[in-house]
């Protein structure tokens, strides 16, 4: 077993107790670091470029115990932990298949390939999490296709609209960052490329052809093939940061509009069970949202410092690879955390028709005054039409009382039916059908 020490995760509490915590902590990071050297060493056996038995032994001491805090600490004489993990691993191994530990390759083949193992176990558990809020939105989508609410552009009531399209609009986003996360995963490959990305030390231990081991080595891990050591040429961490940082923004959306619809003056949602305030007994904090919310703001300036480092110089960069490992680590832990806070606040979400309805009939019936323009015109006239509701728009507010009755008095309106021209619930435009349409999207 490998030191899995765990952090405390005492100012995290977005990622603390998730499943990506797990898999990206520093005895998750050791075990795939291992993981890569061992995969190493069978990937040259099965090409005879290591003797029969080297590979079964390096795996047998790769599965033993390693100081991870030990490792941590003589990382800085080399820069990175994967030296002196080398050298345990090696006298771990000892006698006759020692010297096939880590033979040919260079510290960041090691580490680069470990990073990508961490990063396709830590987006299985990403995608798992997406998976359930996306049920849990298609339920509710469904479940509320007809229940009007007001659309809000630029913060103010807009025309009505649904809660069922608002939550196959959330739903979309997740499926979006679903198939990006999917792709991702599935094309990131292992790093092999020696010194300098030439393969030549392999090729000085005998293989006729280097790349049949990268071929071979991408099998053994279970990661895609690259097509060239990638060193210095960082796609595969840009495209993660990059996937990463639009599932924040995209469960970020969610957290953001129920924070708003949550608000005790609109209060149209609210989280299944808020979290408590020190100071306040009566509050129930809509905790999910506020997390992953934080976690959205967070993620695009780690993911920019991913895709700074696509500048990395030469054959192998000093500081742009070494940059990369934290918020790599971050991004991974938050989008995480962000996924499970996402699952529980879309299973747990209550929503309130009842304060919907209230909140579209505050503006007194002009919720509607578009559809009003537009029908009006074609019996009034389009000059009369904008002047009769110019007219009677401040009327409203001023007397509290609905279009409706007011447009009721005018003489013109004596034959117009107002009922059904002035129900927000008869003007969501094609919002079931949208919601319909987005919902056959699996």
């Amino acid at each position: 077993m490998t030191d899995a020490r765990p952090e405390s995760g005492l100012l995290s509490p977005g990622w603390t107790g998730s499943p990506a915590a797990s898999a990206t902590s520093d005895g998750a990071y050791l075990r795939a670091l291992l993981d890569a050297e061992a995969a190493l060493t069978r990937a040259q056996e099965t090409l005879g470029l290591a003797p029969e038995g080297a590979g079964a032994a390096v795996t047998a001491a790769a599965a033993g115990a390693f100081d991870a805090h030990s490792l941590a600490e003589r990382a800085r004489g080399g820069g990175n932990p994967v030296i002196p993990l080398v050298a345990d691993l090696t006298r771990a191994v000892g006698g006759t298949f020692g010297p096939y530990v880590h033979r040919g390759a260079t510290s960041q083949d090691i580490m680069d390939t470990a990073t990508m193992l961490v990063a396709v176990r830590t987006l299985e558990t990403v995608l798992a999490d997406l998976g359930r809020t996306q049920e849990a939105l298609a339920r509710l989508a469904a479940a509320h296709r007809d229940t009007v609410m007001p659309g809000r552009t630029l913060t103010q009531h807009a025309v009505p609209t649904t809660f069922g399209l608002k939550a196959a609009g959330w739903r979309s986003l997740v499926l979006d960052a679903r198939d990006r996360i999917t792709a991702v995963r599935d094309g990131l490959p292992a790093q092999l490329g020696g010194a300098a990305g030439t393969l030549a030390a392999f090729t000085a231990y005998g293989a006729p052809d280097a790349t049949a081991l990268v071929a071979a080595y991408a099998r053994e891990l279970e990661l895609a093939e690259p097509l060239l050591p990638w060193h210095t040429l960082r796609t595969p961490v840009a495209d993660l940061a990059g996937a990463l940082a639009f599932a924040a923004g995209a469960l970020g959306k969610i957290a953001t509009d129920v924070l708003t619809l949550a608000r005790t003056e609109i209060a149209e949602v609210a989280e299944g069970s808020g979290g408590g305030s020190s100071a306040m007994p009566h509050k129930a904090n809509p905790v999910r949202s506020t997390l992953v919310a934080a976690a959205a703001l967070r993620a695009p300036q780690l993911a920019a410092v991913l895709f700074g480092s696509l500048t990395a110089p030469d054959e192998r960069p000093a500081g742009a690879w070494h940059a990369e490992w934290e918020p790599l680590r971050d991004l991974l832990r938050l989008v995480g955390g962000a996924a499970r806070d996402a699952a529980e606040l879309a299973e747990g979400l209550r929503v309130r028709p009842e304060a919907m309805r209230a909140d579209v009939d505050l503006t007194h019936g002009l919720i509607v005054s578009e559809r009003l323009s537009a029908e009006l015109s074609a019996v009034l006239g389009r000059a009369r039409a904008k002047e009769l509701l110019t007219a009677l728009a401040p009327r409203t507010y001023a007397e509290g009382r609905p279009l409706a009755e007011l447009l009721a008095e005018e003489a013109d309106m004596k034959d117009v039916d107002l009922g059904d021209l002035t129900d927000p619930a008869r003007y969501t435009g094609s919002a079931g059908a949208l919601t319909d349409r987005a919902l056959e999207r699996r």
